[in-house]
């Protein structure tokens, strides 16, 4: 039963995993589109439950490219959807993107710019501007060239240029000042959202979507195949955390053992003893144990704060390895002088009537001196 607790108790806390067959990740895509469609975006027509969130709908143009429609700043292009890291990448239809940021909305949508920078646009002369400064050709003539700049020190120096706008722009990156300088404002228009949030459910290899179709709860959906590797992740974690200590158990027992039987191997008097027993059964008599009387008779002593024993003697007992305490009470054996736990010796003695050490034999009863 403990067994199976851990079990229980590894599968619903360590993988708070959701697996589904039957929800939404299957993906649509535009004719000449090369990023998939996937929640929070749907595609128009498309409309399924609970496989998309509001404000995030998408359409496919006659010429097979994504357009996302926003309310007051009218149609963009999609060049790209970055799902893990929430961006959606912009460019203007008619390839004269300056034009559409003097005037964006972005109102009731659910995107913000990454970051804004404050711009001044000028219209300038073109012998004025010509091959000194980036200007924005889309909106520049024969007679006058458009200029963008977040430099101050441009704009008041440029006192033959009049002022079109200044307002802050959305960017994809802030802009390393440099003095004197302008931009075509060619990047991409890089969006961002915060609702809904499935960063760490994409970061997981899952999907979003909504739990059911009366909240806007979001749940993170798993395909079967990652399901599956999740398992194998959670029972690798559990066959560690059982299987390794129990290992580990098991080899400190054999490794004892083991010390245990190359001590006795090491020492002449067992094998002798071994070899004696071997070839004459009848000889068993040398392994038997002490009687009590005899067990009784040797030295006890109980350990102080110093721990120091009465003869020079290690401080760990021989027999059970485990380091003597103050309070504790010890044997010795008077020949050899080896003293240990005890419990430990008495115990031994009495199965064994050797020297657990040098495996000397104490004297018999008859010859021993209290």
């Amino acid at each position: 039963m403990g067994v199976l607790k851990l079990l229980l108790l590894f599968f619903f806390f360590l993988s708070p995993v959701i697996y589904a067959t039957n929800h939404c990740p299957q993906t649509s895509m535009c004719a000449n589109s090369s990023f998939s469609i996937r929640f929070p975006f749907q595609l128009k027509g498309q409309e399924s439950q609970n496989c998309s969130y509001p404000g995030f709908d998408l359409s496919c143009s006659s010429q097979g490219v994504t357009v996302l429609n926003l309310p007051y700043s009218g149609e963009f292009l999609v060049r790209d959807i970055n799902y893990q890291a929430q961006e959606i990448q912009l460019y203007d239809p008619y390839n004269c993107l300056p034009r559409r940021l003097l005037d964006i909305n972005l109102s009731g949508c659910p995107f913000s710019p990454s970051y804004y920078q404050n711009y001044t646009f000028l219209s300038c002369p073109s012998e004025l501007t010509r091959s000194r400064f980036t200007s924005i050709d889309c909106l520049s003539n024969s007679t006058n060239t458009t200029l963008a700049t977040s430099s101050l020190t441009l704009v008041t120096s440029m006192t033959k240029c009049k002022i079109m706008a200044a307002l802050p722009i959305p960017v994809s990156r802030p802009l390393q000042y440099q003095d004197g300088f302008s931009s075509n404002l060619s990047d991409d228009l890089q969006l961002t959202w915060n609702v809904p949030y499935c960063q760490d459910c994409e970061a997981q290899g899952g999907m979003c979507g909504l739990e059911n179709d009366t909240s806007l709860e979001i749940t993170c959906f798993y395909s079967s195949r990652t399901g599956r590797t999740n398992s194998l992740r959670v029972f690798s974690i559990i066959a560690l955390v059982i299987v390794l200590p129990s290992i580990t158990c098991a080899f400190g027992i054999a490794f004892f053992m083991c010390c245990m039987d190359d001590r006795n191997l090491r020492s002449p008097a067992t094998n002798t003893t071994l070899t004696i027993a071997a070839v004459t059964p009848q000889s068993t008599n040398l392994s038997t144990g002490l009687d009590e009387s005899t067990i009784e008779s040797y030295t006890k002593v109980v350990l102080g704060e110093s721990r120091r024993l009465p003869w020079p003697n290690d401080n760990t007992c021989p027999i059970c390895l485990s380091d003597y305490s103050p309070k504790e009470t010890v044997r010795c054996i008077p020949e050899c002088k080896h003293c240990f736990h005890a419990h430990c010796i008495d115990e031994w003695l009495r199965m064994t009537g050797t020297c657990p050490v040098c495996r000397n034999s104490p004297s018999p009863p008859a010859h021993h001196h209290v």
